[in-house]
């Protein structure tokens, strides 16, 4: 049996921990915004919270996408922070807000000319359908400027700076939360909006974060030092490496954000005869519990893909191997922890749903419990697969496995298999959910054989004459 080679370097275990720290602090906030949405709108009616659901899920793909954008800036441009060259990662991230920027305009024209058409892709419910496309017709003014926040802390993300993540997102709980509670329901004199005031507040809190990430950027970094005119300068070559790079990343988003979607389709037309939108409410409740505590997953995957590229970046491939079967063990670690805490966690937030949402079914209760069961085992592979995959072995430049993988996986086996269970045998919606998440469970063998062979290690970065 091979013996594990873990590292014994300080420095590597305090840059990823003063990394994922942050990115998780930065995330569980975050989501704790997309938990209070859905209570406080929840509050307000079932139907409301399906709608918004149904919407959310058209922003999950958008949100995919820049992941995609500025991922890719990431494994580039902590290639270059390896080699201490920061004019090159200013030059990629005008690169990454131009994508940014398409592809926002491209969902702001789609929302606009068919709102209802977006939203009866996820159900036919009446109700839900109302709600979703009200809440539509305000959201889709924050795609542009969510799209340069998300760009922009990516960028800062690859040089390892992670603090301003954690105020975004505090600026973001406050407003969010704060207009929530006075447009929701009225309070304190305000107007009764429903799902329009959740919007508000949602479009409200994406303002505020980039204001904060201009003035940091602008005013108080000393690592980039930008500079207004940065935001526009692009190189022609650093340009074609960024594009060629983000291809099989925004592929990759596009399959994954694209399943998730489609699982909100189907089971919102399981639905369909039963008027309540038991399921889609059901699995809102079990998703957002669940990206709550997959924050610790995600920032691991961020600042594993940060520590390989500087590595490789900087030249330093002989402590590559023991890094990756380090991080490896330490992801099984996180694992561990988060299904267990979705364990415990799973009766106590269900039930707060229940005290706060007066019309909240009995089916909707039992069905949320029995998700969330089925995304403790599910949740334990994605705690190894997903940082390994686009952690390590994306952030060493091998952007083509994970694109592979999950056009295989997801759209060759899941999504076909997920569909005969929920329209041709019919089989319980728990069942179709954890048909719908298999994947994350037997990904992790394509995973381990891919990362153990060590072949995925690619610098990028041009010399110093090309690249400044």
């Amino acid at each position: 049996m091979a013996r594990i080679n873990v590292t014994k370097e300080k420095s590597f275990y305090r840059d990823f921990f003063s990394v994922w720290s942050m990115l998780v602090l930065f995330n569980i906030i975050t989501l704790g915004v997309n938990l209070a949405d859905n209570v406080m709108v929840s509050a307000y009616s079932e139907a409301a919270m399906a709608g918004v659901s149904a919407v959310n899920q058209v922003q999950f793909l958008f949100q995919q996408l820049l992941l995609g954008a500025g991922d890719a800036a990431v494994v580039l441009g902590s290639q270059y922070w390896g080699q201490k060259r920061t004019e090159p990662i200013k030059r990629i991230a005008a690169g990454a807000l131009l994508l940014g920027a398409g592809l926002s305009l491209l969902l702001f024209v789609i929302a606009t000319i068919t709102p209802e058409g977006v939203v009866s892709m996820f159900t036919s419910e009446p109700d839900i359908h109302a709600a979703g496309v009200e809440y539509l017709r305000i959201m889709k003014y924050s795609f542009l400027v969510f799209a340069m926040t998300h760009i922009l802390l990516a960028v800062l993300r690859s040089v390892e700076t992670v603090r301003i993540g954690f105020w975004v997102s505090v600026s973001t709980l406050v407003v969010n939360c704060g207009l929530n509670y006075l447009l929701i329901e009225g309070h304190l004199g305000a107007p009764r909006l429903g799902v329009t005031g959740a919007a508000i507040a949602t479009l409200s809190a994406r303002v505020a974060e980039l204001v904060i990430v201009l003035i940091f950027l602008l005013c108080l970094d000393k690592k980039l030092s930008w500079k207004l005119k940065d935001f526009f300068r692009m190189d022609r070559l650093l340009a074609k490496d960024y594009f060629k790079l983000v291809r099989s990343f925004l592929m990759t988003s596009l399959l994954f954000g694209g399943a998730v979607m489609l699982q909100s389709v189907i089971l919102g037309h399981m639905d369909d005869g039963s008027g309540a939108g038991s399921a889609i409410a059901a699995n809102s409740i079990a998703s957002t519990l669940y990206q709550m505590l997959k924050v610790a997953i995600v920032g691991a995957s961020s600042a594993a893909a940060v520590l390989i590229g500087k590595a490789i970046g900087s030249g330093r491939m002989e402590v590559i191997k023991s890094y990756s079967q380090t991080l490896q063990l330490m992801f099984v670690g996180i694992g561990l922890c988060t299904s267990t805490a979705l364990f415990l966690l799973r009766v106590p937030v269900v039930n707060l749903y229940a005290a706060i949402s007066p019309d909240l079914s009995a089916e909707t209760y039992r069905m949320a419990l029995d998700f969330i069961l089925v995304l403790c085992v599910t949740g334990f592979g994605t705690a190894y697969q997903m940082p390994v995959a686009t952690g390590i072995i994306r952030g060493g430049g091998d952007a083509k496995f994970v694109l592979v993988n999950d056009l295989i996986s997801i759209w060759g086996i899941v999504i076909p298999v997920s569909l005969l269970a929920a329209f041709v045998f019919e089989w319980p919606p728990v069942v179709v959910i954890a048909c719908l998440n298999a994947d994350q469970v037997f990904k992790c063998g394509a995973a381990c054989i891919k990362v153990n062979r060590y072949r995925w290690m690619k610098k990028l970065t041009r010399p110093v004459a090309e690249g400044n």
